[in-house]
């Protein structure tokens, strides 16, 4: 079997091996250069490269994943998901080379890959459908006239898309103009298609999605829901099986129409039938994704499937081998995306860098990581920017969701920012806990942005205490030689300090008395008891502060007494001086912060796509400066001030890196 990745980091190919070597499968991978020393050529028993990093030249290249094909003898493909899984063409090939496809027909891909026809077919098979324009739109005046005819607001995306790719909200003939530009754009990028529909956009809705499992032989079942609205920019963030919104009688309901639509289509594998669901538990078809889906593992602990086994036995011809009576909800299962973005920039633009330390929680119970990098993996801009799926399992929601805590709490991830600080505080926060969600969570929560985890004034205080504590550790063990005082003659070790800790702008007076490995830190009357190891060559902190366990990482600290500590998964910078240091420190020049007002610095390392302005122009606050594409997803730029351009440092088609200069404003 040759089992073809869809990222740099072949998560899903690392995913399909691991049942592959189950079933004596033997697995062949396919990589691009740049991913020749990836974990998923190191899992594999073969490995082909086909071409080099660009995705049109390496993993969309047909014809070199057919050489592979051909070399080295494969039976079949699984082609994971993105790029060729929901490809008809290539379906095609593989049958004219008598190759299995570990997917449905080429009938199934076409009817249901293309957003436009599959809504005629469920329209055909009673399927509740969004209201909208069913053709394709021409262009961005066709699509004007077709948005005013609908009624603002609309949803423009591509007909051959997923994933969040070439999709855009307008909510008026502007929105709409650039929507229908940036669209086409990305879904040319990302499909090689840039047809383009439109239909009504359900405000405030949820998006639940229905796994079915069809075979050859006529049947077909539906294995329950996973609730998926937690979204930034139309891509998953955090899903949960099963959902806290549905009863018995909607679940079947739309378990039953979304069997209906796969058995119109002859539909053989697994697939998913997404809907979007409204306040009132109506729900509509959204789309088809006709492959396996990144968040499928829910499902798998909720059910006790192994859905890639199912997918290759039928596959390989052979029948269902459950009924709809035997499909269960075991649990609860949550999945959080581990993205190598920034959080605090649009809820997550792409970083990139090599994984310094790596680590998983996998030391819990109930904890699976579905990965495909190691310590030393480089991210690169090539790709999609997912590090892992974090997925947690228990037998109520709030068991799987502390074991969700714990789970963040433990991940290591160094060299590349990531965006554990905002699933960290989406698991925790209320409306998440009451399952009060929908697609616009993020920004109803958040209305200026992510800005990580609030301090609470006993938070503060937990974390001034630490952060107090690990400095005297490390002062104490800066004495010792091989556990032993360096100098024999050193008086009594001290038993309290003194201290001074800066932390957000405020200054904190500290007595820190410590008994053993216990530190008793005084802060403002109040009295915290320390405890841990402190262990710290151990990249994780565990301590217990007044009988509360915490696991807190210390991401850097130096002999400046800067400390970086992960709490509740933010990281927080402190300083903790010595009463006489700190004392001295106010003498310090203070570094007068960079007027970013004049100055367009790239938000994070891409491709400079468009230049809209050139040395000379005058722009106005909010105009289009230029288009940065990061990771398949265009990004404008625009002007923060009205003002003459004195320089323009980019060019289409230049790669560059975050806090690069774009543009300077007189």
């Amino acid at each position: 079997m040759l089992s073809q990745l869809f990222s740099p980091l072949g998560e899903i190919a690392c995913r399909v091996m691991k049942t592959c070597k189950k079933m004596g499968i033997k697995t062949v991978a396919v990589h691009s250069d740049v991913d020749a020393n990836a974990v998923h050529v190191k899992m594999a028993d073969e490995a082909v490269c086909v071409g080099p990093a660009p995705t049109s030249k390496s993993y969309l290249n047909m014809d070199a994943i057919m050489n592979a094909i051909r070399q080295t003898g494969a039976q079949a493909v699984h082609p994971g998901y993105g790029f060729l899984s929901e490809n008809k063409e290539f379906a095609k090939r593989l049958a004219a080379e008598g190759v299995s496809f570990i997917g449905p027909d080429t009938h199934a891909i076409q009817a249901m890959g293309d957003k436009i026809e599959s809504k005629l077919i469920a329209k055909a098979a009673k399927v509740n459908t969004i209201p909208g324009f069913d053709g394709v739109v021409k262009d961005a005046d066709e699509a004007v006239r077709i948005a005013n005819e609908i009624g603002y607001p609309v949803m423009i995306k591509a007909s051959a898309g997923g994933g969040g790719k070439g999709m855009r909200i307008a909510w008026n003939d502007e929105e709409t103009r650039e929507g229908f530009r940036f669209s086409s754009q990305e879904a040319a990028s990302s499909f090689g298609d840039d047809r383009l529909l439109i239909e009504k956009f359900i405000d405030n809705p949820r998006h639940i999605e229905i796994q079915v499992l069809a075979d050859k032989h006529g049947n077909a079942l539906w294995l329950n829901e996973r609730e998926c609205s937690i979204q930034r920019r139309n891509q998953k963030v955090v899903e949960e099986a099963p959902s806290t919104f549905l009863d018995p009688e909607t679940r079947r309901a739309m378990g039953e129409q979304a069997v209906s639509l796969a058995k119109a289509v002859n539909y053989s594998s697994a697939g998913t039938v997404e809907f979007l669901v409204d306040s009132r538990k109506n729900f509509y078809f959204l789309e088809m994704n006709t492959r396996l889906q990144v968040e499928h593992p829910i499902t798998e602990c909720i059910t006790g499937l192994d859905l890639v086994q199912q997918m290759i036995r039928i596959a390989k011809g052979f029948p269902l081998q459950h009924t709809q009576a035997e499909i269960p909800i075991n649990g609860w299962a949550i999945e959080s995306r581990v993205y190598a973005e920034d959080p605090y920039k649009s809820f997550g633009l792409p970083s990139i860098g090599r994984l310094s330390q790596y680590q998983e929680p996998l030391n819990l119970h109930n904890v699976r990581v579905d990965s495909g990098i190691e310590e030393g993996s480089d991210i690169s801009i090539y790709y999609d920017p997912m590090i892992s799926k974090l997925v947690t399992y228990g037998a109520t929601r709030a068991e799987a969701l502390k074991k969700m805590e714990d789970a963040l709490d433990n991940y290591v991830i160094r060299g590349v920012t990531h965006n554990i600080p905002l699933l960290r505080e989406i698991i925790v926060h209320p409306r998440f806990i009451s399952g009060d969600i929908s697609t616009k969570f993020l920004p109803e929560v958040y209305p200026e942005g992510f800005k990580g985890h609030q301090l609470t004034a006993t938070g503060r205080k937990e974390l001034l205490a630490t952060a107090a504590s690990l400095f005297v550790a490390a002062q104490l063990r800066a004495q010792k030689f091989l556990g032993d005082l360096r100098v024999s003659n050193t008086q009594q070790e001290r038993r309290s300090w003194e201290l001074c800790v800066e932390l957000e702008k405020g200054v904190h007076m500290l007595g820190v008395s410590r008994s053993g490995a216990t530190y008793t830190v005084e802060i403002d009357g109040d009295k915290l008891e320390v405890s841990s190891d402190w262990n710290l060559a151990s990249p994780l902190l565990t301590v217990t502060l007044n009988g509360i366990h915490r696991t807190l990482q210390c991401l850097s600290r130096n002999a400046a007494g800067e400390i970086s500590l992960q709490y509740l998964g933010t990281t927080f910078k402190l300083r903790v001086l010595s009463k006489l240091a700190a004392a001295l420190s106010v003498h310090m020049p203070e570094k007068v912060p960079e007027d970013t007002s004049s100055i367009l610095r790239s938000p994070m390392p891409g491709t400079v796509v468009a230049v809209s302005v050139k040395a000379g122009d005058t722009v106005a606050e909010g105009q289009e400066i230029c288009v940065i594409e990061a990771m398949k997803m265009q990004n404008s730029m625009t002007a923060a001030k009205t003002a003459k351009v004195r320089s323009v440092h980019c060019k289409p088609g230049e790669t560059v890196g975050e806090g690069d200069l774009l543009v300077e404003l007189e």
